[in-house]
Parts: C-alpha cells; sequence; structure tokens
C-alpha cells in the first residue's frame, strides 16, 4: 500500500510539474487587532511554489516574512509563515481567491509563534498578481506588565504584489 502511495505522489508531482513555478513579491499593511496596539504598520516578502493541479487551481506551498513596526512603548516583532496555499483562477475574468494556511514562527521574545491564516482576493496579470489579502495570526504574547499569557489576534490588512519566475 506504502508503494502504491508513492508510485501516485510521484505520479501526480510528476504530471503537474511542467505547470508549475515559484512566485516571489511583498506587501505593505495596515494592522489590525491586537497588531494595531503595538504597530503602526507592516511590510514583508512573500515567496511560494505553486503547482497546477487542474485549469484554474493552483495548490503549494509558502512562506515569507511579515515585519510589523512598533509604536509608543512597543518594540518591533515579526513573523515567518509556513503554509499550504491555494488560489483558484476564474476561467472568464482575470480575478483569482486564494487561502494560505499553516502556521507562523515569531521572531520576537514573549510572542509565541500560532495558527496563520491568509484570504486574498485579486488580479491576475500575465506575469503577476495585485492582491489584497487579511493576514491572521493566533497567537499568544506575554503581559509583562501583568506577568500573564494573554491570547492574541495579529492582523494586517494587505496590499501586495507577486511576480511569477518562470
Amino acid at each position: 500500500m506504502k508503494k502504491l502511495f508513492l508510485l501516485g505522489a510521484f505520479a501526480l508531482f510528476g504530471s503537474v510539474n511542467a505547470q508549475s513555478g515559484f512566485k516571489l513579491g511583498g506587501h505593505i499593511g495596515a494592522p489590525v487587532g491586537d497588531a494595531s496596539k503595538m504597530s503602526t504598520f507592516t511590510l514583508g516578502v512573500d515567496a511560494a511554489y505553486m503547482w497546477t493541479i487542474m485549469k484554474g487551481l493552483d495548490v503549494g506551498v509558502t512562506t515569507g516574512y511579515s515585519h510589523f513596526f512598533g509604536k509608543d512603548r512597543f518594540d518591533d516583532f515579526g513573523f515567518v509563515p509556513l503554509a499550504a496555499s491555494g488560489k483558484y483562477k476564474f476561467a472568464k475574468v482575470p480575478l483569482f481567491v486564494g487561502l494560505d494556511l499553516g502556521g507562523a514562527i515569531s521572531t520576537k521574545d514573549g510572542i509565541n509563534s500560532g495558527l496563520y491564516i491568509y484570504p486574498k482576493v485579486g488580479y491576475q496579470m500575465p506575469n503577476a498578481e495585485l492582491y489584497l489579502g487579511y493576514q491572521n495570526i493566533g497567537s499568544e504574547r506575554r503581559d509583562f506588565d501583568r506577568d500573564r499569557r494573554i491570547d492574541s489576534n495579529f492582523g494586517a490588512i494587505n496590499l501586495g504584489i507577486n511576480f511569477f519566475l518562470k
């Protein structure tokens, strides 16, 4: 059974490999939720490798880095997402919807890593995509004033662009 599963996986990825590719881009955004109390804005880089599974549907893996710039008494902080990615392109219009789902690794002591969800809508161009997305990281952070852990929602409304590297 294990050999049959591996053979099927190699056949699937071998058949879609000719239509696969890298995406590289960046985003800028406005923090929302708990992040808006601690950050003024966010900048980030995005990287993904996508496979075309069927006409209009791409799946893959994504990573990157999102940097939240601190405000008032809060320091800068950031997250490195590691996620599965899906994208559906509509047939007759140059629009798409997408979703990244996985985990985000915190780069700041006192903020835990957490669940990463990133729905997107966008405009598809021949060599790039322009998107609007809601990045959300469900995490825990340390409240140093009261010496306890607080459930936090680090979110941002982002505008981004990705370029296809073929």
